[in-house]
């Protein structure tokens, strides 16, 4: 079954290959007919580079966008949901400390139930253990601390993704460019082909510098959204044993 798979895969990936040798004269063809009409035009501006250009071009140039969207939305949703005001509530924190300094656990969990979010599912994981023991329930406390801090810092990883994808896009298209450029040497004569070749590589520097364009805010805002997500992590680490030791000499009532 191994050895099954791996021919499988073996045969993909030749059958692959070969369709995309078989398609680089096309693409030269096509680059050198857009360089041509580029150099006789006199110029080249940034649409023409991005919708003039072969299938795969365009495929690497719609990665490239979609990269540059994915970026945008990551760090407007980072900044907006990875905030202190919004992962500790201010109320909350008082409701539940003033529930636990009277001894009312059921006080306590209808405010953590009316106030979803990591805070409060890390402080139910506590109230749920009470009954086995304070030592339970820090456990509880940590188990529950360790996922909430995973999906907080699951979206922040998302974005560090873009910022190491946008370039390597970009050296794709850098790269299936120069093919596309020192191919058309040979279907472009005379005076036109020495403008031509640099018309070629010049649009298919386009992507690299695009992609880097999108990869330093990328990489910038991860590093400033993680940097904000781990003091409001330890933040809220801190203030749920803060709450949770209330119960360790309390008398506790539910109801």
């Amino acid at each position: 079954m191994k050895f099954n798979r791996t021919s499988a895969f073996l045969t993909a990936t030749a059958v692959a290959a070969t369709g995309l040798l078989l398609s680089m004269p096309a693409w030269a063809q096509e680059a050198a007919e857009a360089a041509e009409e580029s150099a006789s035009s006199g110029g080249t501006s940034f649409l023409s580079v991005v919708f003039d250009g072969t299938a795969m071009d365009l495929i690497v140039w719609l990665m490239i966008f979609l990269t540059s969207l994915a970026t945008l939305a990551l760090i407007i949703d980072s900044c907006v949901c990875i905030r202190a005001v919004k992962i500790m509530p201010a109320d909350l924190i008082e409701t539940v400390k003033n529930s636990l300094a009277e001894g009312d656990l059921g006080a306590a969990m209808e405010a953590c139930e009316a106030t979803p979010g990591p805070l409060s599912n890390i402080l139910m994981s506590g109230f749920n253990s009470i009954t086995e023991g304070y030592d339970v329930v820090l456990d509880s406390v940590s188990s529950q601390a360790s996922i909430e801090t995973e999906k907080l810092m699951q979206r922040v990883n998302y974005l560090n993704l873009c910022g190491q994808l946008a370039p390597m896009f970009g050296l794709m298209g850098t790269v299936t460019g120069m093919v596309s450029a020192f191919g058309s040497l040979g279907t472009v004569k005379g005076a036109a082909q020495t403008a031509a070749l640099a018309q070629s590589i010049s649009s298919a520097l386009y992507t690299t510098a695009v992609g880097l364009f999108i990869a330093v805010p990328a990489i910038l805002g991860f590093t400033f959204i993680k940097n904000n997500a781990s003091k409001i992590i330890l933040m809220m680490e801190a203030m749920t044993y803060e709450l949770i030791n209330t119960l360790k000499n309390s008398e506790v009532k539910e109801q």
